[in-house]
Formats: structure tokens, sequence, C-alpha cells
């Protein structure tokens, strides 16, 4: 592990443990072993550790999600996986949320936020669009949202880890129930069909 990385880690688990205001130069430097001003000669500002922070944390999570893109194999068993190693791990995903928070804060900070989500919600339109989605961009956002929720009721709401298994029925149950939704209302054949009808003149009695 390069030096770098090693800042990186060590902020991530100070962020998970003692949150924001616990992540300083001179704390990352003590909880890493480092000789004092390390952290500060690699980013020398606050705005700069957060940002390699930030993009070490992104670099582990996306080997996490990396599954998303072998839509070959079955995506609820490939997507409940990954939900089960962020829970595992939750040291990163509580180190994602403090970050979030921050970046509703720091313009900088969320401007790297959201380009580093990309990484994540084009996957996820990969694998809704192979499942036969016909609005991929808004169900692949709509599937992340999912995620996130059960991340954060396990991690920081008042809900528990689910199991696998749970995990598996859950994203099932979500997806069949997400896209069905577009099957029954004829949008994936016919938009407009709706607006059609309802301009149509309702035949006498």
């Amino acid at each position: 592990m390069t030096r770098s990385e090693l800042i990186a880690e060590t902020a991530i688990t100070l962020l998970a443990e003692v949150g924001m205001r616990g992540l300083t130069h001179r704390a990352v430097d003590q909880a890493a072993g480092l000789p004092p001003g390390s952290t500060s000669n690699l980013a020398r500002t606050r705005a700069a550790l957060l940002e390699l922070t930030l993009t070490r944390l992104t670099t582990l999570e996306r080997e996490v999600f990396a599954a998303f893109m072998d839509v070959g194999d079955d995506p609820v068993t490939l997507i409940a996986a990954a939900l089960q190693k962020q829970l595992q791990d939750g040291r990163r995903t509580l180190a994602r949320f403090e970050l979030a928070l921050e970046a509703t804060r720091r313009p900088e900070l969320r401007r790297i936020y959201d380009r580093t989500g990309v990484q994540f919600r084009d996957p996820a339109v990969a694998l809704v669009t192979a499942l036969g989605s016909a609005d991929p961009v808004r169900h692949g956002r709509q599937l992340i949202a999912y995620a996130e929720g059960v991340t954060f009721d396990a991690l920081a709401g008042a809900g528990e880890i689910p199991s696998f298994e749970n995990l598996r029925r859950g994203i099932e149950e979500f997806l069949r129930g997400m896209l069905s939704t577009d099957t029954q209302a004829g949008s994936r054949t016919d938009p407009d069909k709706a607006d059609r009808e309802a301009a149509e003149p309702t035949p006498k009695a």
C-alpha cells in the first residue's frame, strides 16, 4: 500500500468512527502511525484531504460494484452480493455518508462527488436496460436509490443487517415491481396510447 493509499484509508476509518469533525491532518498522522506533517505534505488543505479520501473510497466501491457490469449472470444475485459486501464493510459506507453530507456544504466536493457518482449510475442503467427497461435512466437511478436506502437503513437507520436471502428477495421484488409497471401501463409498446384514448369521444349509449 502506498503512503497516499494509507492516508486515504486511515481517513476513511476516522470518518466512520469519529465523523467529519474528527478528521484532521494530525489525527490521520497519529492513526496511521506516520511522522507529524506527513498528511499535510500530501494534502495541504482540508479540501485536498477530503478529495483524496473520496477518490480512494470511489476506487474501493467501484471494485465492489464491478459486478453490475456482468449482466450475463443473474442480476439479482449479483446486486445482492454487492450489497452484502458493502454491508459487511460498513466502514466505507458510513464514511461515504459523511462525505455526502459534507458535499452539500462544499461545492468543490459536490462536483467531485457528482462526477464519481456517474461510475455507479452507468452500470445500473446498463443492467436495467438488459432486463428490458423502457426507461433505463430513470430505472437505473431508482435502483441505486433502493440500494442506498437499504444500506442506510441497515447501517445508520433503525433497521438491521439483512441476510443474503432477504437482500436477494427484496431486490427481486423491487425489480419485478418497477419493470412490470411499465408493461402494465403500455409504455413499452405505445407510450402515447393513454393520451390518444383520453382524447377520443365517448360513444353514445
